[in-house]
């Protein structure tokens, strides 16, 4: 099934902007665990065999290599560590259903979060696949309660994109 999707209305802005101002925050502080966040990423699923190329609203690598030409790095060669995705309104199916899947065809995704508006996009919850072995566990945390993962240590965010 092929998802198209119009650009979001301003609350997803402000979301995709909260997400990445904090990811962008810990990728300053901790270069050697993230060194390049994007809300622009294309991800290449390799172990599908038509082409499947997801376009998460942020995605995070570990050891990308800023010191080469930028004309020879290419989306297709490159393996993010995290992924995540702005989910207010629209087809729940692509964010919550799909997607896990996709993505846990990427080797290097680590972990997938869902940023979930959809009730009150003030007060948003953070849904996170985490890979053990060959599952995701999935996580939720509330809006107000304080999210850390064993992936960025030292990352701290408080679900609240007004904080």
């Amino acid at each position: 099934m092929l998802y198209v999707s119009p650009r979001g209305e301003f609350v997803d802005s402000v979301l995709e902007n909260w997400l990445f101002w904090n990811l962008t925050q810990y990728e300053d502080a901790h270069p050697e665990i993230i060194n390049f966040v994007t809300p622009k990423a294309r991800v290449f699923v390799h172990a599908r065999q038509k082409a499947t190329v997801p376009q998460p609203d942020m995605t995070a690598y570990h050891d990308l290599p800023l010191d080469s030409d930028f004309r020879d790095i290419h989306w297709r060669d490159l393996s993010p560590v995290l992924v995540a995705e702005v989910l207010v309104e629209g087809d729940a199916r692509k964010d919550l259903t799909r997607n896990p899947d996709l993505y846990f065809d990427v080797p290097s995704i680590r972990e997938y979060w869902v940023l979930d508006g959809r009730d009150d996009p003030n007060q948003p919850t953070l849904i996170q696949h985490r890979r053990y072995g060959k599952r995701w566990v999935v996580r939720e945390y509330a809006y107000g309660s304080t999210f850390t993962t064993k992936m960025l240590p030292g990352f701290i965010l408080l679900i609240d994109p007004r904080a």
